[in-house]
């Protein structure tokens, strides 16, 4: 199992937009087999932090997923909507692996 960490850089203004965009992936990411923990937005803190967490199976699935994800009409919404409205100013992505109950995930 792999999780995908993105940190996201906010324009404050536009919360409510991300959040339109934030909504749109929860399901794409499902959609390809993943499993997403959600997005966490500003509240008592910086006001242009937001952070996503999603778990595939494994690194190669997560891979399958970005490249399909290229070619998908929803995904290519979900894209086009993040650029039309400009929340975001940038992202970081990082893969962690989950360490969890014993009973859990063993692969």
């Amino acid at each position: 199992m792999i999780t995908c960490y993105l940190r996201y850089e906010l324009v404050p203004d536009k919360i409510c937009e991300f959040e339109d965009y934030a909504k749109m992936w929860i399901p794409l990411v499902e959609k390809f087999g993943g499993t997403h923990h959600g997005y966490f937005l500003p509240h008592e803190s910086d006001n242009d932090l937001a952070v996503a967490l999603f778990s595939f199976p494994s690194l190669a699935l997560y891979e399958r997923y970005r490249l399909d994800s290229q070619n998908d009409p929803e995904c290519l919404q979900a894209y086009q909507f993040a650029e039309k409205t400009k929340s975001i100013r940038r992202y970081e992505r990082h893969f962690l692996r989950p360490l969890v109950r014993a009973d859990r995930f063993r692969q």
